[in-house]
């Protein structure tokens, strides 16, 4: 049975093989060691990192995304290197990732724009979880920031959704933005009471509170003469800031519940109608 190949073809298969070895193999284990010889370089940069983030005090969450781009911005770089290294010419596959990354990015443009909102928004700390915020027409809790969206909780316990976008671009209140709140009421009183006794009725409310800072002192002074009403403002810091909503309230009640007792008015829109009779 004569062989399936001859001599001289195997002999002339082999020296292709080798042909083929000696022009290549020194490429490949010259990428195969750059390309380990790089991921221990990356593991190496993702372990520094972690302790730089360990010494400061940014988010979690920004933490995470930060070094999650840059892994996968060095993965990509390393796996060029070693493209180029092989003799793959890589400047038509650069020029097709530039292209590719233009095209998600005008196609993810709003979700992007969300994305580096949430980014500042982690950095920088304008709010926290638990802040109170005002901001685009809403006014609640901050109860989640995600790296798209921050999440909010109304006195109604509703949740309101709100784009990182639109809160990094726009104005916001914090109330809760520093140690203590401060709370401003305003009370007003007819023109026939007594002044000074509307004002110490709440400045004894106030006294007895021991939710409000003592100093700060409490502001209580007339800010206006309206109309039909002579306007008190009251201005208070309190102490802890998840007292600031039951302590608006029940200021108010028993501010009300005083003046009824002395007999002080709080006066509501009146409208005189006159009637002539021309018969």
């Amino acid at each position: 049975m004569e062989p399936i190949i001859d001599q001289e073809t195997l002999q002339n298969i082999l020296e292709r093989v080798g042909e083929i070895v000696s022009l290549y193999g020194f490429k490949l284990m010259g990428a195969l060691a750059v390309l380990l010889v790089g991921l221990f370089v990356i593991k190496r940069i993702n372990i520094g990192l972690q302790r730089l983030f360990n010494t400061t005090e940014l988010d979690p969450a920004l933490e995470t995304f930060l070094q999650s781009i840059i892994t996968a911005g060095l993965k990509i770089l390393l796996v060029i290197i070693v493209i180029s290294m092989l003799g793959v010419e890589t400047t038509s596959l650069v020029a097709l990732l530039g292209a590719a990354g233009l095209a998600i990015g005008l196609s993810l443009q709003g979700s992007l724009a969300n994305f580096a909102g949430g980014a500042l928004i982690l950095f920088f700390k304008p709010f926290t979880v638990g802040d109170r915020i005002e901001t685009q027409n809403h006014v609640g809790t901050v109860e989640r920031i995600q790296i798209l969206y921050t999440i909010l909780r109304n006195a109604n316990n509703e949740h309101i959704v709100i784009p990182n976008g639109e809160l990094s671009n726009n104005s916001l209140v914090n109330t809760f933005a520093n140690e203590h709140t401060g709370l401003e009421i305003d009370f007003g009183v007819g023109y026939g009471d007594d002044i000074d006794t509307a004002k110490n009725i709440i400045r004894n409310i106030i006294d007895g509170d021991k939710r409000i800072l003592s100093d700060p002192a409490p502001l209580v002074v007339v800010s206006e003469l309206a109309d039909s009403f002579v306007n008190i403002k009251t201005r208070v810091f309190v102490i802890e800031p998840k007292d600031y909503w039951d302590l608006n309230s029940e200021l108010k009640e028993r501010v009300k519940k005083e003046f009824d007792k002395a007999g002080i008015s709080i006066p509501f829109p009146q409208r005189d109608v006159h009637v002539y009779n021309h018969n």
